[in-house]
């Protein structure tokens, strides 16, 4: 079994602990944080990609679980939305998962960022958007709307991943009607799913270094309870802020990967 820790110095688990406590921190109250975690893991020497999203992906679930815990004690998400989402993402992450094996991430990165572009535009425009919760279905409408969310955003999850937090938030704001404080406690569940399944894809490959994803958890856990502790008393407004300086971050990140990508090609 490879720890991912037997020639790691001191000040690269430094770099990593720090990082995951704010990645831990962004992922629970809008998503996001895998462009801090995942940009770390690969700093660490001889980690291949596929190493670092495991790794990432077990890191991310001690988190994501933390965070879901806490809203659920503080904010009382309604399961009865978010445990079907949760459940339907979950096989969703995983068929992304496996289609990441075949597919580079490059085929999907244009069209990301055109999609968080205009997510941004519409959040910023719209400043009662999420305001308040104003269920825009009901029944099984409702349900089949989330579970298609689940679904969709899920298998991205599993594919690319970065900003799933983000997207799932957004949906949930827009397409069914929550205010961001709900939307963001039920992606937490949501988001916590979609590593699993992630992770249950990578877990018989091999590629999970478990010493360093265990001090990434540890590191991820704490961040997410603070950050979710944070979400709760600070209410709608604060998320949406955050949640908009995370989208531009996502923007940057993934614009640049689509140029240098065009740019070796």
């Amino acid at each position: 079994m490879v720890s991912g820790l037997e020639e790691v110095t001191l000040a690269t688990i430094a770099l990593v602990v720090v990082a995951g406590l704010a990645a831990g921190w962004v992922d629970a109250v809008v998503g996001g944080g895998g462009l801090i975690q995942l940009p770390a893991l690969l700093l660490v020497p001889g980690i291949s990609p596929v190493q670092a999203l495991a790794t990432n992906k077990m890191g991310s679930i001690f988190g994501t679980t933390t965070s879901a815990v806490t809203y659920y004690r503080r904010a009382h998400p309604d399961l009865r939305t978010a445990l079907p989402m949760a459940g339907v993402a979950l096989a969703g992450s995983f068929g992304g998962a496996v289609l990441a094996t075949l597919l580079p991430s490059s085929v999907f990165k244009p069209i990301i960022v055109v999609a968080l572009v205009a997510v941004a535009v519409f959040t910023a425009t719209k400043p009662t958007v999420g305001e308040l919760t104003k269920l825009r279905h009901t029944g099984s409408r409702h349900y089949g709307t989330a579970g298609g969310i689940g679904l969709v955003i899920g298998f991205y999850d599993g594919l690319i991943g970065p900003g799933t937090g983000s997207f799932l938030i957004i949906a949930m704001v827009t397409l069914l009607g929550y205010n961001f404080l709900a939307a963001s406690a039920k992606a937490k569940i949501v988001n916590m799913a979609t590593n699993l399944g992630a992770l249950a894809f990578f877990l018989p490959n091999g590629s999970l270094l478990w010493g360093l994803g265990l001090v990434l958890g540890f590191a991820n856990m704490i961040g997410g309870y603070l950050g979710a502790r944070m979400a709760v008393k600070q209410g709608s407004k604060f998320i949406r802020i955050v949640f908009l300086v995370v989208v531009a971050a996502l923007i940057v990140k993934l614009g640049h990967d689509v140029w240098v990508e065009n740019i070796r090609g």
